[in-house]
């Protein structure tokens, strides 16, 4: 979680697993564009830089972080991919769809993590506000999607 005590693209790179021959597929919300396609880059660019290739990341986009799951699911199920990144951004409002489609995402992220017994990660971000959003999506508390990249590559090496 970034605060003011930790910053989302601070990470320790000792003994990492090298990602070379590793396939990782990112699915990204098209909702909140701004900030799910920078938190795209910051995955992206964290993977690249821990050894993956440019040809083994694949990117498929989501209508809604809701879709997450089941963009998920379909990436997971192959058996060439490795891991799955899950990025998207749902932003409080006034009603409680935030609170809905958060628990929904999350237990569905997980769900196909467990299924397919391979790394599904939540790089889901759930602010208050837009600011708070931009904030972690490569702003002053870093960018989710370095620390969604490097949970993937750490998960690989377990």
């Amino acid at each position: 979680m970034a605060s003011n005590l930790k910053n989302l693209s601070d990470y320790s790179d000792k003994n990492l697993t090298d990602m070379g021959k590793k396939k990782f597929a990112i699915v990204v919300s098209e909702w909140n564009e701004e900030v799910t396609e920078s938190l795209y880059q910051g995955a992206y660019e964290t993977l690249i830089a821990n050894g993956a290739t440019k040809e083994n990341i694949i990117k498929k986009m989501v209508p809604g972080s809701f879709e997450l799951s089941m963009g998920a699911q379909w990436m997971a199920q192959k058996e060439e991919i490795d891991a799955v990144i899950c990025l998207g951004c749902v932003i409080q409002g006034e009603t409680r769809h935030f609170d809905f489609i958060c628990d929904a995402v999350a237990h569905g992220i997980t769900n196909v993590s467990l299924k397919y017994n391979k790394p599904v990660i939540f790089g889901v971000l759930t602010p208050n506000t837009q600011q708070q959003a931009l904030d972690r999506a490569g702003g002053k508390h870093g960018n989710k999607g370095d620390e969604a990249a490097i949970t993937a590559v750490k998960m690989l090496g377990f």
